[in-house]
């Protein structure tokens, strides 16, 4: 199995899984993984538990004394690490690299030092996959140029630099949401500029052969609630997300797809105002996030992706049977009118019961 997304350490759907899991959308992947180099060159490496897998070539890491394991940006182990996996883990942590910089007047220049213009090779990379994906499945094709992200969390560290620049502390940047507003919209209205420049050589390079384009996933939600109230997203994201997505809309048949985990139900008639065709995870483990009460009130204006069942207790936990059950009622509900496409809340974990899992495709198969 090839590693084609070395952060999360996500394996590569080939076409004889796709038909066993019933996927009906194929990913065109990334010019660079979030480690900032290529997915080629590919070598050999075990995970934690003797899992053999293949890795790309620049792949790096280096074992510390408490058995973890250190990834690079770009490969280059010269500088600091900017992964770390610990041991017995499955995935990488972003190493929080951020130097000092002026706390009362944050660098937007500092800020943008990934946004920037397409590379000439990103978007032949992309055509020649899209079109080969357009012609060969009869899947929906999804895609994402970067750089459209605007304060996803799991981006701020920036994993793919190797010396970056102004606030890329998780904390601090939830921070600069509550004192540095203004920073945020200067900075948010250039990468704003510049992602619609990408989006217009994007177009041209892999036009109608993509079906659904991968916008931001910045999370707005904790278990429990909104991490920011609606006030805020109106003033310091839906005008930036609405000018990319007015674009999009304007020039192109894709449809937007933006992911969102937590209790941000009070946020959904704004991000429905922001142009979002498409909502991820749809967390209905999280508080007030009922499934039912989802379905009624958006289901006609925006469409489900997720929430197919719950990936914190049901699925891992649960016996096969509440997995049925959970799964074919989420379906039942959300399948209503359209506007529904299965998925788990979030990524399967390991040592799901293979059982379980199972009962999830049986419950999946019934509504086919």
């Amino acid at each position: 199995m090839r590693i084609v997304d070395c952060y999360q350490m996500l394996g590569e759907v080939e076409e004889d899984l796709w038909e066993k899991l019933f996927c009906d959308c194929v990913q065109v992947l990334p010019y660079n993984n979030l480690f900032g180099f290529r997915n080629d060159g590919w070598k050999k490496w075990n995970l934690f538990d003797g899992t053999p897998v293949l890795v790309p070539r620049d792949f790096n890491t280096v074992a510390e004394k408490d058995g973890g394991y250190y990834q690079y940006p770009q490969g280059d182990r010269s500088i600091k690490p900017s992964g770390y996996m610990p041991r017995g883990g499955y995935y990488f942590d972003a190493v929080i690299r951020q130097e000092a910089f002026d706390e009362d007047n944050p660098s937007v220049k500092d800020n943008m030092e990934e946004f920037t213009r397409l590379s000439d090779e990103e978007p032949r990379y992309n055509q020649e996959q899209a079109e080969l994906m357009h012609k060969n499945t009869e899947c929906a094709v999804i895609a994402s140029i970067g750089g459209t992200a605007l304060g996803d969390i799991a981006m701020v560290p920036a994993t793919f630099l190797k010396h970056p620049k102004g606030i890329r502390d998780v904390e601090e940047w939830y921070v600069a949401m509550a004192i540095h507003q203004d920073f945020l919209k200067e900075l948010y209205d250039q990468q704003t500029q510049q992602a619609i420049k990408n989006f217009k050589l994007y177009k041209e390079a892999v036009g109608d052969n993509v079906d659904i384009i991968y916008l931001c996933g910045a999370d707005f939600g904790s278990q429990n609630g909104p991490m920011c109230s609606v006030e805020l997203f109106n003033e310091v994201y839906l005008p930036y997300y609405r000018r990319m997505t007015d674009w999009i809309h304007r020039n192109t048949n894709w449809k937007v797809f933006k992911h969102c985990c937590g209790s941000i139900k009070s946020l959904i008639p704004s991000i429905i105002d922001a142009g979002i065709d498409i909502l991820n995870p749809v967390q209905n483990s999280a508080a007030g996030m009922d499934a039912a009460d989802l379905k009624k009130e958006f289901g006609h204006r925006i469409t489900f992706w997720g929430g197919g069942v719950d990936t914190q207790q049901t699925l891992p936990f649960g016996k096969p049977e509440q997995v049925y059950e959970q799964v074919t009622e989420r379906i039942t509900i959300y399948h209503k009118d359209g506007g529904f496409v299965f998925s788990t809340i979030h990524n399967i974990q390991v040592r799901v019961p293979v059982e379980n899992f199972i009962a999830m495709l049986d419950a999946i198969k019934g509504f086919r």
